[in-house]
């Protein structure tokens, strides 16, 4: 059995959030380029700290993607309590790719060439995945979504918005086409 992780000191923390803050400017400026020693020296930090927090680049595209999930999870939640299941699944799409236009770290690190390393961040993104699959279901079932869209479909519109966020808001106009191609019988 695995000892139960200890909660970080409060300089622990800080470090910790130096570096996500430092990757998150770095990958949202250079993408891929980025290397982790550049990261270490924006965040104030030595090379060997930011290594003590994550093991490579994967576990720490997974962090960032890890925070936005957090706040993903919160915006599923209050999407979820909409009464009408279209306006639930509206809600939760358009929330979700307004937070990410807004996050280009976040962005890379879902449609990056990198793998993240999804292990690392199981919780957050169990909880969001089953709001998600909560909301498509009740749509579904209402008529509001086609009967074969998934929970995993989200998935797919979701990153095929994010691959089409321009300074011209291409995106929106992606969602829209794909929503027309989506909309079950009782629209």
């Amino acid at each position: 059995m695995a000892a139960p992780e200890r909660p970080l000191r409060a300089d622990a923390r800080r470090n910790r959030e130096s570096v996500l803050d430092a990757a998150g400017e770095l990958f949202a400026q250079r993408g891929d380029a980025v290397q982790m020693d550049e990261i270490a020296e924006r965040a104030g930090l030595g090379v060997g700290t930011l290594y003590r927090h994550f093991a490579d680049k994967r576990a720490l595209l997974a962090a960032i993607i890890g925070r936005r999930f957090e706040a993903m999870t919160a915006l599923a939640r209050a999407a979820d309590e909409a009464e009408e299941p279209w306006a639930a699944f509206e809600t939760l799409l358009y929330g979700y790719l307004e937070a990410a236009q807004a996050d280009a770290a976040f962005r890379f690190a879902i449609l990056g060439p990198e793998e993240p390393s999804w292990h690392d961040i199981a919780a957050e993104k169990a909880d969001f995945s089953a709001i998600t699959d909560r909301i498509v279901r009740r749509a579904v079932a209402a008529g509001r979504l086609r009967e074969d869209f998934r929970a995993e479909d989200f998935v797919l519109v979701t990153r095929g918005a994010m691959a089409n966020m321009t300074a011209d808001d291409a995106w929106r106009r992606h969602v829209a086409l794909v929503l027309d191609g989506i909309r079950g019988p009782c629209h």
